[in-house]
């Protein structure tokens, strides 16, 4: 028969374990893939549910950082990303005052989210700096270490996004007028900045006859408004268009095909 003392001490050990395996560990709370996902300039930062949280049990906290920040010497207030502008042509576009800054920062509107995303485009909008992003879990009164982004700097990591057209028929030709994508921000005067503004654009735009089922590229370059001549009459053609980046040497996704018939 076991002695007294050896079935308690049997009786505690199983407790102890039982509970320990049923309650999640900090480590397996912890946020998961955690990255910024960037478009156009709009910088959204992603995360999945820790190994032992399902449902919407937990909640969320969320902290950003960048490592230098710029201070104008004026007293012009800039837009969002301005120091970085190509052009800097624009009231209040003077010099700037570098300073370290290295504290993190707690995202109010994400303080205790649901969510698996938060929005940090106002707080990255200096595009050429680097930013560093954070989430921790809670789920019944436990918390989770800090799970932290990789370095992201949002002008060398943003996507761009296809340029907006519009066609025109004109005497048998096409007229293609091109847009380029609109970012979060604005100058001063409440104009959007487009991202032309932050670097150098081109465009190439590609023709599909539909009867041939033949495709060709019949523009690249910086201009905005392509004219498209020497169409078969009675055919069917789409027009598809893309941006590309020489700097960076990368290509947005293609645009929608629209498509005309010429009389």
């Amino acid at each position: 028969m076991m002695p007294k003392h050896c079935f308690l001490g049997f009786l505690i050990s199983f407790f102890l374990t039982g509970v320990a395996g049923t309650q999640p560990t900090h480590e397996s709370l912890k946020p998961q893939r955690v990255q910024f996902q960037s478009r156009n300039f709009h910088n959204i930062l992603q995360w999945q549910p820790g190994r032992a949280l399902t449902g919407n049990s937990s909640v969320y906290f969320v902290q950003y950082k960048i490592m230098f920040s710029y201070s104008m010497k004026s007293s012009h207030q800039k837009p969002s990303g301005c120091w970085q502008h190509t052009s800097c042509n624009f009231p209040g576009c003077r010099t700037w005052a570098k300073y370290g800054q290295r504290q993190w920062k707690n995202k109010e509107d994400c303080w205790g989210t649901q969510e698996l995303f938060c929005d940090l485009t106002s707080e990255t909008s200096d595009i050429q700096e680097p930013y560093y992003g954070r989430v921790r879990a809670a789920s019944a009164g436990s918390y989770s270490e800090w799970s932290m982004t990789p370095r992201f700097t949002p002008w060398w990591e943003t996507k761009i996004d296809p340029p907006g057209m519009n066609i025109t028929q004109v005497n048998g030709s096409l007229l293609v007028i091109l847009h380029a994508p609109n970012l979060p921000y604005r100058y001063q005067k409440e104009k959007n900045i487009s991202i032309e503004d932050y670097y150098e654009l081109l465009y190439r735009v590609f023709i599909i006859n539909n009867s041939l089922e033949k495709e060709q590229k019949v523009y690249e370059g910086a201009h905005r408004v392509v004219e498209i001549e020497a169409l078969t009459p009675h055919s069917s053609y789409c027009v598809v268009a893309e941006t590309y980046q020489p700097i960076l040497d990368r290509r947005s996704q293609r645009s929608e095909e629209r498509c005309v018939e010429i009389p």
